[in-house]
């Protein structure tokens, strides 16, 4: 059995930095740091979960090219399984340019490729499955799997005992009705602020946790940046954490690094504010660096970065 299925989004990503705007015509401007990652919603909580210690299957899809031969390889080296990452014929592998900003903001040019073509059939359930956490990241982005086969996965996952995450590629409420048939067999649903706004269409951090809460899911974790993490439960458990004082180097993949953060203390048997803490602290990390869990090394490094590193004074949402 595995600790950990990540399942979605895998992303070929090439990140340069500074970048404050495009040169004009055919002209080139020269960055300080250029570099290449895995990355999504998947492939970054795969990674970092993998860092952490955890058995780790990844499952989702990449094209017959090179970049999906460099995702693949470069996944092997964590020692994540890979024999549930379908090669998509007639697929690019989803890729991104991701120009970052000297603040850490990141605008991207993204080919969506086989993350929307990769399927789990019924042969694969049982070992999707065999696993104590499944983790769905990129919900939107699936255009096979949103089509009902992700609340299938989802709800056959909490009928055997699995622990269940989710995590979503949203921008509008009109992603909602893909999202709303996860959310009753979803024990933590982990959307960003901006995120959580668009699926909502409201603006309030408190109305939006009771709007999800009400669609049928155990807990929402709110991950909102310089601002700190909103933990909102069905049974009323109530916890706001403060975010840790870093220096920003680059946002992609943050709220990625969280979820598996955050997987690595419900794997631990943690208690939920450590487990959102381990969530915020492999965050923090990730942002140090260029290119999605660059910073993040090991549990051990993790714990001490939790230990020694300041907060901010906690802004109430």
């Amino acid at each position: 059995m595995f600790d950990y299925t990540s399942m979605g989004f895998y992303t070929f990503d090439a990140l340069c930095r500074p970048v404050n705007d495009l040169p004009p015509g055919g002209g080139t401007r020269f960055v300080d740091d250029f570099t290449l990652a895995v990355s999504g919603a998947a492939g970054s909580a795969a990674i970092v979960a993998a860092k952490h210690g955890l058995s780790v299957q990844a499952v989702g899809g990449v094209g017959c090219d090179d970049m999906g031969d460099w995702v693949l390889m470069k996944l092997g080296t964590f020692g994540i399984d890979t024999d549930l990452m379908q090669r998509c014929a007639g697929y690019y592998t989803s890729s991104s340019i991701v120009t970052t900003r000297p603040d850490g903001a990141r605008p991207a040019l993204h080919r969506k490729g086989a993350t929307g073509g990769f399927f789990v059939d019924e042969s694969q359930i049982d070992r999707v499955l065999d696993t104590k956490i499944l983790h769905i990241g990129g919900v939107g982005l699936m255009d096979r799997m949103d089509k009902g086969r992700n609340a299938e996965i989802m709800a056959e996952a909490k009928k055997r005992g699995c622990i269940t995450t989710l995590d979503v590629f949203a921008s509008t409420p009109d992603d909602l009705p893909l999202i709303r048939p996860l959310l009753a067999s979803t024990d933590f649903f982990m959307p960003s602020e901006e995120e959580a706004m668009a699926l909502s269409g409201l603006t309030d951090f408190e109305e939006i946790a009771e709007f999800l809460l009400d669609q049928g899911v155990g807990a929402v974790i709110l991950t909102m940046g310089a601002q700190g993490a909103m933990y909102r439960s069905r049974q009323g458990t109530r916890i706001d954490i403060p975010a840790y004082d870093i220096d920003v180097v680059c946002t992609c993949g943050c709220g990625d690094c969280f979820n598996a953060g955050f997987a690595t203390g419900l794997h631990l048997g943690r208690p939920i504010e450590t487990c959102i803490r381990l969530g915020q602290a492999s965050s923090a990390q990730n942002a140090m660096g260029l290119g999605s869990q660059a910073v993040v090394k090991d549990l051990k490094t993790t714990l001490s970065f939790m230990e020694k590193t300041p907060v901010r004074e906690y802004a109430s949402v």
